[in-house]
């Protein structure tokens, strides 16, 4: 009896886990709360380029090597860099130089230079006066010709304008340069200064950098070629943070939201990789053909990224991937 009982005890337990594994022979629906979704690995690259053309002399990683954010990978040759900073070094020195002098005004030495050269025009005004005076008295009488009195005047006139002149000069030498030179003066500075700074800028851009850790996809260029501003020289391909684009359907569109937890495989890998919902697309797109499903596919769905948390060289950006959601509400009816 003891026997028996212990028989059907052991045909219900089978019996059970039967039932429990294939969901009483597919006669019970499954209670499925999680969602599974399709899609890639995202492919993110950037073409590096240098912002000012010349001859390359290094290129520092080959093909497939990592890099990391702000680690050099290429340089020009930097000598005409280097030549046009010296030349606009010097350009801003003249420039202050002169911004120096129009502030400074005139020495003591030149000012007095300036008084002396005013003091001998007066003088010789004076003489010229005198003489212009006396001959135009002599020449109602005859006693001076038309001809010399003339000579005679324009000599006084000339001392006039020399002594105007020489007035003119002091008072300049007095009071310096004028506010509109001092301040274009001061323009030519800040051009000058402008210049450098680019001219410095064209030498730190001789060393290209990598923007973001990565991996070299390809050297478009190599050391020796003389390449122009803007042309690629190497392709960057970007893997941290990696991002996987699946596309989730209308149907299934309000089982999930960012934040969610979730799960990423990949064939022919085991690990099944930490990952989380970052976005939901607001807008509907039709299925790209290059998204696998088990299902018929929809006429539209809507981008969902994904961040995976543990990210290594198992994935590859580009490939297949499966996306689980445990945590997904369950399908409405």
């Amino acid at each position: 009896m003891n026997r028996r009982n212990i028989i059907i005890a052991a045909l219900v337990v089978v019996l059970g886990v039967i039932l429990f594994t294939t969901r009483g022979f597919g006669l019970f629906a499954a209670d499925e709360t999680g969602l599974k979704l399709y899609g890639n690995v995202d492919v993110r690259q950037v073409d590096l380029a240098f912002r000012t053309g010349g001859r390359i002399e290094a290129i520092a990683p080959e093909e497939g090597q990592a890099v990391e954010a702000g680690q050099a990978v290429a340089r020009l040759d930097m000598a005409p860099m280097r030549d046009a900073l010296a030349a606009a070094d010097a350009q801003w020195g003249v420039a202050r130089a002169e911004l120096a002098k129009a502030r400074a005004g005139s020495r003591p030495q030149e000012i007095a230079q300036a008084q002396a050269r005013l003091n001998q025009a007066q003088a010789a005004l004076t003489t010229a006066r005198e003489d212009y005076e006396r001959r135009a008295a002599l020449v109602e009488t005859g006693a001076v010709s038309r001809q010399v009195f003339e000579a005679t005047k324009a000599r006084y006139e000339s001392a006039q304008a020399d002594a105007r002149a020489a007035s003119a000069a002091l008072s300049l030498a007095r009071e310096g340069a004028r506010v509109e030179d001092k301040r274009a003066a001061a323009a030519q500075v800040d051009a000058a200064r402008a210049r450098r700074d680019a001219a410095r800028t064209d030498l730190e851009d001789g060393i290209l950098r990598a923007p973001n850790a990565g991996r070299v996809l390809t050297r478009a260029r190599e050391p020796g070629a003389i390449v122009g501003p803007g042309e690629t020289v190497l392709t960057l391909t970007i893997d941290r943070p990696m991002r996987v684009r699946a596309y989730v359907g209308a149907e299934d569109l309000s089982r999930i939201s960012p934040g969610m937890d979730a799960v990423v495989t990949a064939s022919g890998n085991a690990k099944q990789y930490k990952a989380k919902i970052a976005q939901i697309a607001p807008k509907a797109e039709f299925t790209p053909k290059t998204v696998q499903t088990e299902d018929l596919r929809a006429d539209l769905v809507y981008r969902v990224r994904i961040l995976i948390s543990d990210p290594d060289d198992g994935l590859r950006q580009g490939q297949p991937v499966t996306v689980a959601i445990p945590a997904a509400r369950p399908a409405a009816d």
